[in-house]
């Protein structure tokens, strides 16, 4: 199948193709046709799969009537589109500006930790499509510079990320300013009761649309556990690196003091690295993500929070150097590599105290376990 096949406005298709894309992924295929129908969808899919056109797509297509562009200045926001994350929300906000390159639309991006006069400067320009992070877009609703009132369409992007985050009652206070009659598209990497307990209250008679959900096996990615005392952790980590096939490796830990922490150890070691977490500021989070995207900072280091939005091409490697301690975060942290189509390569650090970490991933994962030599075995049941 073609983007054209899907019966999406010929503009669209035009920017799609310049993006370089010609075949929908499996979720663009199930949940776009349902979209332009009208139905509330539920979605389910792993990261890197495609569901940001999943979304936008169907939306750019509902928007480019005879009426867009019309009555620019001063227009209310037409879709609202919530996400966890500032990189996350740019990310969707870039799609959006690429996908719509031949469309009359505007769009504008809203998201905490630095300042909001640009952004209210973009909706007083008035915009059809409004990408958002829940808490600065309830903060600018209070002041007055956004009414959601014309909202046709609502998407909620990583749900499960967003109820982890603590996000439920914010996103309930932004569905009591939307009309009652809307579509409504939630997306999410997981699909635990919470999100959906979550759905059966937002959205009416909703398809669900499935795309090698996050508890099965991905082909497309090497996945190994190197079982190594907390302590050799980073002394492995700067070995590893040395292989020039680690081209653009992310590394995950689990706070934002080991993150720099670790940082400042690789650095010692002769080996170029940044670091990416919710106490940067926004600027320095962009300057880390944008080397990493060019190459000139070929490892990059973050917590999970952050990583929601890492939209790499070409990550070759992505190591756990702390242990998730929820499974469906390892899914998440994997999912950064083997990004469309391409494969991968993930690498996870197990110290003793981590193998219950260990034990509830496999029961999703297969996972081979490897020894390192030169360093403190761990031994284990398993």
């Amino acid at each position: 199948m073609r983007f054209h096949e899907l019966r999406l406005a010929e503009p669209i298709v035009r920017a799609v193709t310049a993006e370089g894309y010609t075949t929908p992924t499996p979720i663009q295929r199930k949940a776009i046709p349902e979209a332009l129908a009208g139905r509330d969808v539920l979605g389910c899919a792993r990261t890197g799969t495609g569901k940001t056109g999943a979304f936008a797509l169907p939306i750019l297509h509902r928007l480019a009537g005879p009426a867009a562009g019309n009555g620019r200045r001063g227009r209310r926001p037409r879709a609202l589109v919530l996400c966890p994350t500032r990189e996350l929300a740019t990310q969707i906000f870039e799609s959006f500006e690429a996908y719509g390159r031949n469309l009359p639309l505007r769009h504008a991006v809203v998201f905490g930790g630095v300042s909001q006069a640009r952004q209210v400067r973009d909706l007083r320009a008035g915009i059809d499509v409004l990408v958002a992070t829940p808490g600065r877009l309830l903060d600018l609703i209070g002041q007055g510079f956004i009414d959601l009132g014309a909202i046709e369409v609502l998407v909620l992007d990583e749900a499960d990320r967003m109820l982890d985050m603590g996000f439920i009652r914010d996103i309930r206070k932004v569905v009591d300013r939307l009309p009652s009659r809307r579509q409504t598209l939630l997306f999410s990497a997981t699909m635990p009761a919470e999100i959906r307990r979550l759905a059966d209250s937002l959205l009416r008679d909703p398809i669900s649309v499935h795309a090698d959900p996050g508890t099965s096996t991905v082909d497309e990615i090497s996945q190994s556990v190197y079982l190594v005392a907390r302590k050799n952790k980073p002394a492995l980590l700067s070995r590893l690196l040395r292989d020039k096939g680690m081209r653009r490796t992310l590394v995950f830990t689990r706070t934002k003091h080991g993150a720099d922490k670790l940082v400042k150890i690789l650095r010692r070691s002769g080996i170029e690295a940044g670091s990416i977490h919710g106490n940067k500021t926004q600027s320095a989070r962009t300057r880390a993500l944008d080397g990493f995207k060019t190459g000139g900072t070929p490892v990059l280091v973050a917590t999970d929070v952050a990583s929601r939005g890492i939209d790499v091409d070409e990550i070759t490697h992505v190591v756990n150097f702390d242990m998730p301690n929820v499974p469906e975060t390892y899914i998440h942290r994997v999912g950064r590599t083997a990004r469309a189509g391409a494969s991968g390569i993930a690498l996870s650090f197990c110290d003793h105290d981590e193998l219950d970490h260990l034990r509830a991933i496999e029961t999703r994962w297969e996972i081979a376990r490897v020894f390192v030599a030169g360093f403190p075995r761990v031994r284990s049941r398993l």
